[in-house]
């Protein structure tokens, strides 16, 4: 059972990293400008900040739900962060200073930095944990299981963001020294945390 719950806990943690958010573009953008030991650096970080929002996801489950305000201002949190960080993306991109050049370059202190300020991985564990618990696939009555299945969702988000690194940098020979395509992931985190903010407003 504690293979299982690590297994099920890391296949989550892959599949629900694929669509685009502040962590993955961060990713790819590294990768394409061929800085893969900053990706890397990056992945870890993010991996190790996944493992305690995820175990407040599970362990406080059931305050958290019994809380709509507290998951209506995750949402609102990632929104504002987004909008920031695409905003600071474009900019960087178009006049890089020693600061955004630095941060830019900094794989383990950016990941760290972008992960605790994107805290929609607590709803998104508490959702994906009620509905397998709901189906009998998963079992986190005891602590080695409940450790097992947050270390699962550090593990495949790593993985993810690693493979996401390596086919940026296959990417990059396309895109190299193309200023138009190092806009993109600022401008999708733009997009993106303005329909997330537009959604929490209705």
């Amino acid at each position: 059972m504690i293979i299982q719950v690590f297994l099920i806990g890391a296949i989550i943690s892959f599949i629900g990293s694929i669509p685009p958010g502040t962590l993955n573009l961060a990713v790819l953008q590294l990768g394409m400008e061929l800085k893969i030991k900053a990706a890397l650096r990056f992945a870890l970080a993010v991996s190790i900040i996944e493992y305690p929002y995820a175990w407040i996801a599970v362990v406080f489950e059931d305050w958290i739900t019994a809380s709509p305000v507290i998951i209506d201002n995750f949402q609102l949190i990632t929104a504002i962060v987004m909008i920031v960080i695409g905003a600071f993306s474009i900019w960087s991109a178009r006049k890089p200073s020693d600061f955004s050049i630095k941060f830019n370059e900094s794989g383990f202190r950016r990941g760290l930095i972008l992960s605790i300020l994107n805290p929609m991985a607590i709803p998104f564990w508490i959702a994906y944990t009620a509905f397998l618990k709901s189906q009998g696939w998963i079992d986190l009555t005891t602590q080695w299981r409940v450790h097992s299945y947050v270390l699962g969702t550090s593990v495949g988000v790593m993985v993810l963001l690693t493979l996401f690194a390596f086919l940026a940098k296959r990417l990059s020979s396309y895109v190299k020294d193309n200023r138009v395509v190092k806009l993109i992931p600022g401008i999708t985190l733009l997009v993106l945390g303005t329909y997330a903010f537009i959604k929490y407003l209705l």
